[in-house]
């Protein structure tokens, strides 16, 4: 089992993007973060089946995010 970082993002709509940057070219749209959530999951998934149904590498997690708090 993998572990990818995924990023979510709040549009301005009030919908959630998100984002595996480990894996190029998958990125999803969800009307609320539980939709994109279950959206980007569907999506590595399928995103993985197709890279090895097609003979190429599936990329390695390597991507790591934090929070940093800072003064304002």
């Amino acid at each position: 089992m993998r572990e990818y970082t995924v990023i979510y993002e709040r549009a301005e709509d009030g919908g959630w993007g998100a984002y595996a940057p480990d894996l190029p070219g998958l990125g999803v749209i969800g009307d609320t973060f539980e939709e994109a959530e279950s959206l980007i999951r569907e999506g590595i998934s399928l995103h993985i089946h197709g890279l090895i149904e097609d003979g190429l590498p599936v990329p390695e997690p390597t991507t790591l995010a934090a929070r940093v708090a800072v003064a304002a």
